[in-house]
């Protein structure tokens, strides 16, 4: 072998040893980019199995409004009977000598009727709003008339012409009232303001 042969060879070898330090430069970014894709595919995961969770409890809680309010349509329409019991019971003679005994017998079998539809009523979770003397609350209360009344502070429920319901807490239908109006200023609580702009 010559002198010559020898400096072939050596070329060839500082070739063959640079030559794993290229190869790794690719395998890193290869690597790189795997776990980037890696870490991508885990967010994507972790936000489908989010967003899955989400789905499943708010379907589960319009199963529950569902079936907590599904009365709601048939109480509104059966809400008029129980104001037609009040009407009848509140129309009915008072006193102990102006009614005679078919009377009073069947004043007895409406109140008897009321009480038990008002039962009904609160197994389906449906309870009264019966306002009178209270302040006035637009989500609860539908003014229908203003009453002059100076003894009164202004914005109370002097008057229910129809009492209102809520089921489970949503208002089926707000109570019908007259509110006072021309009495001394409301008293106010600690923490509540007013709003002086109409």
């Amino acid at each position: 072998m010559s002198q010559n042969d020898n400096q072939r060879i050596e070329p060839t070898l500082n070739a063959g040893q640079s030559q794993p330090a290229a190869e790794t430069a690719p395998e890193a970014d290869a690597l790189a980019k795997a776990q980037a894709e890696v870490a991508e595919l885990k967010d994507r995961l972790l936000r489908t199995a989010a967003e899955g969770e989400n789905l499943r409890k708010r379907l589960e809680r319009e199963k529950e409004d569902a079936v907590k309010y599904a009365s709601g349509k048939f109480a509104k329409d059966v809400l008029t009977v129980a104001d037609n019991l009040r009407r009848a019971l509140e129309s009915a003679p008072k006193a102990e000598g102006e009614a005679s005994e078919p009377m009073r017998n069947l004043v007895v079998g409406v109140e008897a009727t009321e009480r038990e539809l008002l039962s009904v009523f609160e197994r389906h979770g449906i309870s009264r709003i019966d306002p009178k003397g209270q302040r006035f609350d637009p989500n609860l209360h539908q003014a229908m008339f203003e009453v002059q009344d100076p003894t009164q502070p202004s914005g109370t429920v002097v008057q229910v012409i129809a009492a209102g319901y809520m089921q489970h807490g949503r208002l089926l239908r707000a109570a019908m009232v007259g509110v006072s109006k021309g009495g001394p200023a409301p008293e106010i609580q600690p923490g509540q303001s007013v709003n002086t702009q109409a």
